[in-house]
This record gives structure tokens, sequence and C-alpha cells, in this order.
């Protein structure tokens, strides 16, 4: 701010340099308020009140004139002289900017005394988020920093949450050590300083994982009837899904069997169910970043079970061998 000496000195020098002109008359001099705060681009008034007999009258800011009576001595056009009576000598700063904060003296000479009052002029800028992480797409295990810069007068705060926790951590970065693929989830940047609503924006993180079987089961048929075999598998990026016989056969459509793949899962649709429909079949699916596999069983109902547990136990390991090697080819 300055120190009061000083701009004492500063504003006596001025009148000291403007000791000629008229007179105005008055009775009491009303001191201007400390601080006043004004938000960056909206305007401000500075009022000096005057209420004695007085000559010669200035606006001082940071040791420049500003006006001298009528005279405008700043070169700035947003600076205008509001009011020039014998009562209110006061300026107006239109849009204000954040370079326009400091000290402003209103001085004049009563009495062949000069008399002076100033007042610092607070310009606040509501917080605003400058610079954020891009969405982005990590594989599970990998460690994520996120960051976000803000920017405020006063110096603004900035936290992030997402919308299942609540506030997560403080401060301008999020640190997430060896992501989950349940952490794949919008992550939400707020900085506030008190100003003016708080400013927010949204990251969004996707996680890769190799595919896993969530739904698979045996499944019992009758001749002439249609069956469903259905097989069920998570995975970012979605998986590619293949069915294969026990034989080790790939599995394709045919007038009696239909393969449907869908984003999560993929159906083996039988429309008219025949003896050679009936044992093991394994669903292989798969991504770049692995595979998972598993087999189940098309059954008549009432047949041994017995036998097609084994079948299937057999045929499971012979066929994930086969799948793991057809995979690495592929990779």
């Amino acid at each position: 701010m300055g120190s009061p000496l000083l701009w004492n000195a500063c504003a006596a020098v001025v009148l000291v340099l403007l000791s000629k002109g008229s007179v105005s008359h008055g009775a009491e001099f009303g001191h201007l308020p400390d601080n006043i705060t004004v938000l960056e681009g909206e305007s401000v008034t500075l009022r000096c009140r005057i209420e004695e007999e007085v000559t010669h009258r200035a606006w001082l800011n940071r040791s420049n004139i500003l006006f001298t009576g009528t005279d405008k001595w700043t070169l700035d056009r947003r600076v205008t002289l509001a009011n020039n009576n014998d009562s209110d000598f006061s300026i107006h700063v239109d849009r204000v900017q954040v370079t326009d904060e400091g000290t402003y003296i209103c001085t004049f000479q009563a009495n062949n005394k000069p008399r002076i009052t100033y007042v610092y002029l607070i310009v606040q800028v509501p917080a605003r988020i400058t610079n954020i992480s891009k969405s982005l797409t990590v594989n599970e295990g990998d460690n994520v920093v996120l960051f976000c810069m803000a920017v405020g007068r006063p110096e603004p705060t900035t936290t992030w949450k997402d919308q299942e926790y609540g506030l997560m951590s403080e401060g301008e970065f999020l640190d997430i050590t060896e992501i989950k693929r349940q952490q794949a989830k919008d992550y939400e940047c707020i900085t506030n300083n008190g100003v003016a609503p708080p400013d927010q924006r949204k990251v969004k993180v996707t996680v890769n994982y190799p595919p896993m079987i969530t739904d698979m089961k045996n499944m019992p048929a009758h001749l002439g009837k249609t069956a469903i075999l259905r097989c069920e598998a998570m995975a970012v990026p979605p998986a590619s899904f293949e069915w294969y016989r026990d034989d080790h056969r790939p599995v394709e459509s045919d007038n009696t069997l239909r393969i449907k793949n869908e984003k999560t899962r993929s159906l083996l649709l039988f429309t008219n169910v025949t003896e050679k429909h009936f044992g093991n079949y394994t669903c292989f699916a798969s991504n770049r970043l692995g595979a998972s596999n598993a087999s189940m069983l098309l059954f008549r109902p009432g047949a041994i079970q017995g036998r097609g547990t084994a079948l299937r136990a057999g045929a499971s390991v012979a066929v994930w061998f086969s799948l793991v090697v057809v995979f690495l080819l592929k990779v």
C-alpha cells in the first residue's frame, strides 16, 4: 500500500505546484473508506467529499497525477471525472483491470494547509480453470496423475471430487496409484475463491483391462426345439468372441445354428436341436490385453451328467491350450 508519509509528501508537492486557481466553499471534509473492493471488469467510483473552503484539488495514483481540478492528466480513457463541485470531487474508473489495483489519493488545499485522504482499490478476479488434463485411457495397474491449474484473486483453492465418493484430494494434482477398473469414471476439478460461483470441469478416465467371463452355464435342450448358450464377458476395449466344439473345431453359423455377437456377450442360437448339437462348447473372449475362456454343455434332459462333466473337464484343458496358442499367434 506504501507509506502514508510518502503519499502525504507527494500530495503536498502537487498542491504546491498547483497553487493557482479559484476557491470553493464548504464546511467539513469526509474521509474515504480504507479499502474498496471491485470485480475485474466492473466499474467503480472513488468519491472525495469536500465540505470546507478549499483551493486546488487533485487525484493521484501511484505518484501519477490523474486530475487537477477539471484538468485531466492521465491518458487512460477509462478514468473520468465523475463530479467536481463544492462538496464532491470524485473520479470514475470503467472496466477495472488488475493493474488498477493500488492506492488512490484525493488531496486539496484548505486554509493554506494540504488535506489528504487515500483509499486502496482491491481488484478481485473470479477463480477460473486455465489448464486441465485431457480425458485419457490407461491400462489397469498404471499410475495416473491428473492436473488442474487455476487462477484468481484472491488465490483460489482447488479440489478433486467424484460423484460416488465426494472429496478425493485437495490441490492441483490428483494421484491414483495402480488404477483399477472400478476407478474408470469422470473426475471433477473444482476451483473457488469465494468471489463468484466455483469453476468446475471434468476429466474422463477410461481403464483398459483383459476379458473376464462373468456368465456361463450348462443348458438342457430338447430335440427339434430351440436353445441358447450365453457367454458374458466384461472387458475394455470390448472383447472379441469365438466359439469352439469339444473336438477343437471352430463353431460356424449354418441353417440350424447362428452366432450372435453383442458388445459384452456372445450367443449360440440353436434353431433346431439335433443329436449332433449335443456336447461341450468353449467360449473364447479376447482383446489386446489378454483372453479368457469358459466351457459349457448343451445336453439332453435326463442324460447322465457324470459323463458330460468329465467330457467338459477334459475338453476344456485341451481347448484352452490350443486357444492360447491361437491368441499368441494373433498377437
